[in-house]
């Protein structure tokens, strides 16, 4: 009998071999799916991204969750240029859940290399990567990446369908494939014979789907490039448009929460008998947390006023806290000082010998910085409508995770995934709130109590404020050393936070915390900057904090560039050189970066006087920043009102984000990426006490408003280079550049966001009560 060691050893041999052989077999294909795609009326399905009907409109399936970003158009071009479609003629779909659908180009970016990196280590985990993913991944939306990771398979796609259209075209006419030509919408034959693609789409779908398709070259794009109106513009004009709170199916239900307080708490007990009859509640009940949550208390009513009012008003219900109980903002960052004191952290990027150097360096400077933690904050507030009836699930969400979605509601009512049907909607804002799954799950399990009708669960403004995944709180310690010539020679850097992704692999994918010190998101924005040193170290240490965190709009570039594009202007003028030509200095080896950054400097007049208005004084900062794949400058103009508060006028933005797809699109993202880049570094932070969130609502956690937005102008760099992420690159440079102007202006170094100070801040008005003005309650370091 064969020794079970020996069985063991010998299957172990086996896996050996079989991952050996799977790692160098190419990524599986991402163009057919394994079910064919649902059609209706006359449409026919060329592939898994692309459905023609026989009046020529031409479908395209959407993977990816349209949150504002305009995803749907940049994608739907793709597609259609590389097979000739009439603009006019093309429509959007939701696809299925399929793996074909997975996101890669988000998992590939958090890997922890640095961008300028071209070694064969990352090269090997890139492709392994993307064969992992495309198998056991998920279909996500995020991190900036959706037209970086569709551009290759939405064009091959569409080449695909146009290779299938033209040998229909040519086996009808007994012609050459090869003479055929195609333009919106048609084929063509020399001899002046033609045919639309709805002509043919039935026996298109008749030829082989082909191995291999040749794309176009640049020079010969009839849509990319464009600046193309967003293709859900005209629904969203006539109100057409539905989003995840429009959801109103038949016999509709409303349902709201109030959640314990503490973060992470649970309810003791609530009293239900003083609701008055009028409000039309018809079930209350406690809701455990779920996915990283709070747990509270749902009302079921007839509609969302009953709803919201009784579970606001005459619940009176008894908290079990949390284990943030007692936690204050004094308590976190007097951790984070600590941490710093004591731990030299996870170093990410490391060259030369940074001690040494310091030792040796002419000149020295020192700083700390700090950011807090921030909410995302979505116009459309967390909401899921779901119906759970005879064993199946149907849940209109507006989520990143419609993957996950389904698991976790499948989870919850105890059936089967394929039972479950994820109804997509647009997305009014997201952030990286909607990656959470926390509110999908109690959607679901409160749904569970309906008896068979739909439900429809909304957080109030309060609510979804109070119970979020924030940006993490941040502190950030550097040291720099110049030469007597005012060269930059030395550079240490190390911060301290919590980690966002081992909590959302607990959360979200169920996996233990192993405490490993790999999160890149916390470092990123500091180790993987081209600026040129020859001796580094940029390092990141690691915080457990009982505050649940997330992924908010551009993640650790958020706060990292505003620590790192401050200290580089501080020493610009510890060596007493102009801002720009220091930064420069520093990218002999990054062409683009510096052409950027060169860009940046003449749109906005750099060196010249700066023409406040009405006499007012104002200065220039600068910042540059990369993230996602993209390369960013931006210049801010920015004064000072009478009371202290900070004015900024006008931001150059410049960016290099490879191929511009929608110029449209991309200056449409810098600009509310610049927007909501301001509102969080001049006046939003969250802050904490007795491990409660004291901010509530958009008055102490204020946007900007029309009437201070200053004047954006955006610059996009030629390129034909593969397109790069765009929807969050606009965020990280912003805070520094108004940082680095106030130096300018005032001579003092801000080093703690929000820049406000806190004076002019608590006095912000209310718009709808202009007695009434936001405050913020401060309190002191627990016991």
């Amino acid at each position: 009998m064969m020794k079970r060691r020996t069985f063991l050893l010998g299957g172990a041999g086996a896996a050996g071999v079989l991952l050996v052989g799977w790692s160098a077999m190419p990524p599986a294909q991402r163009l057919t799916t394994s079910r064919p795609l649902p059609v209706t009326g006359t449409q026919v399905a060329l592939n898994g991204w692309v459905k023609i009907a026989a009046d020529s409109t031409v479908t395209i399936m959407m993977c990816k969750s349209e949150m504002g970003q305009g995803v749907h158009t940049g994608l739907a071009m793709m597609l259609a240029d590389e097979l000739d479609a009439d603009w006019s003629q093309v429509k959007v779909e939701n696809a299925p859940i399929e793996k074909i659908y997975n996101d890669q180009q988000s998992i590939v970016d958090d890997l922890w290399f640095r961008p300028d990196d071209e070694s064969e280590s990352k090269r090997f985990a890139i492709w392994m990567v993307r064969k992992f993913t495309r198998d056991f991944g998920v279909n996500t939306t995020g991190g900036s990446s959706s037209l970086n990771d569709l551009w290759t398979p939405m064009r091959e796609a569409g080449a695909s369908a146009r290779a299938m259209l033209v040998g229909a075209a040519a086996a009808k006419w007994d012609v050459r494939a090869a003479d055929c030509s195609v333009a919106a919408g048609k084929v063509t034959h020399p001899s002046g014979r033609t045919a639309s693609f709805g002509e043919l789409t039935a026996l298109a779908a008749q030829q082989p789907i082909p191995r291999k398709v040749d794309l176009k070259v640049p020079a010969q794009f009839r849509i990319i490039g464009k600046p193309l109106r967003r293709i859900e513009a005209p629904s969203k004009i006539d109100g057409s448009a539905r989003f995840g709170i429009d959801a109103l199916p038949e016999g509709l239900l409303y349902a709201s929460v109030n959640m314990c307080p503490t973060l992470g708490g649970t309810v003791a007990h609530y009293d239900a008998s003083q609701i008055p009859a009028k409000l039309g509640v018809i079930k209350t009940f406690i809701v455990p947390p779920f996915n990283g949550g709070t747990g509270g208390v749902a009302v079921i009513a007839r509609d969302m006023y009953g709803a919201l009012t009784a579970v606001g008003d005459y619940l009176k219900p008894a908290w079990h806290t949390g284990a943030a109980a007692k936690l204050s903002s004094a308590d976190i960052d007097a951790r984070l000082v600590e941490t710093l004191n004591k731990d030299s952290g996870h170093a990410f990027y490391t060259v030369g010998n940074v001690d040494a150097a310091l030792q040796t360096a002419h000149r020295k400077i020192s700083a700390e910085y700090r950011a807090p933690y921030l909410a995302h904050a979505p116009v459309e507030p967390v909401n899921c409508t779901v119906q759970f009836k005879d064993g199946k699930a149907t849940v209109w969400a507006a989520t990143q995770m419609p993957t996950l979605a389904r698991k976790h509601v499948a989870k919850v009512l105890g059936i089967s995934e394929d039972n479950v049907d994820i109804q997509m909607q647009l997305l009014g804002g997201a952030f990286g709130r909607r990656l959470e799954l926390d509110f999908i799950a109690q959607a679901a399990a409160i749904a569970k109590e309906a008896g068979g009708r739909p439900v429809q669960t909304l957080w109030s403004r309060q609510q979804d404020t109070q119970h979020d995944f924030y940006r993490p709180a941040c502190l950030s310690r550097f040291e720099a050393g110049i030469d007597a010539d005012g060269k930059l020679v030395a550079w240490r850097n190390t911060s301290a936070g919590q980690a966002i992704v081992p909590q959302v692999l607990t959360r979200t994918f169920g996996l233990p915390d192993l405490h490993l010190p790999y999160d890149k998101t916390t470092s990123e924005g500091a180790f993987d900057q081209p600026y040129e040193c020859p001796n580094m170290r940029v390092a990141h240490a690691f915080v457990e904090l009982p505050v649940p965190v997330g992924f908010w709009r551009s993640v650790g570039h958020s706060h990292q560039a505003f620590f790192t594009e401050c200290f580089m202007d501080e020493v610009a003028a510890l060596a007493g050189k102009d801002p720009v030509e220091f930064r420069a200095s520093l990218l002999t080896q990054h062409p683009k970066h510096l052409a950027v950054l060169r860009r940046a400097a003449a749109a906005s007049d750099w060196g010249k006087p700066v023409a406040g208005p009405k006499g007012v004084r104002c200065a220039r900062g600068i910042a540059m920043h990369q993230a996602f794949g993209s390369i960013v400058a931006q210049v801010a103009e920015v004064s000072l009102d009478p009371d202290k508060s900070v004015r900024v006028h006008r931001v150059v933005c410049v960016i290099d984000c490879g191929t511009a797809v929608n110029p449209n699109l991309i200056a449409q993202q810098m600009e509310g990426g610049i927007i909501f880049g301001l509102s969080s570094a001049l006046q939003n932070e969250i802050t904490l006490c007795d491990g409660q969130v004291m901010q509530t609502n958009f008055l102490d956690f204020p946007v900007m408003r029309m009437s201070t937005c200053p004047a954006i102008e955006v610059h996009i760099m030629p390129s034909e280079a593969h397109p790069q992420g765009v929807g969050e690159p606009g965020v990280p440079p912003v805070a520094p550049a108004v940082a680095n102007a106030l130096f300018a202006l005032t001579g003092e170094r801000h080093y703690s966001l929000p820049l406000e100070p806190a004076d002019v801040r608590l006095k912000t008005p209310c718009p709808a009560n202009p007695a009434n003005t936001a405050t913020k309650r401060i309190c002191p370091p627990s016991p």
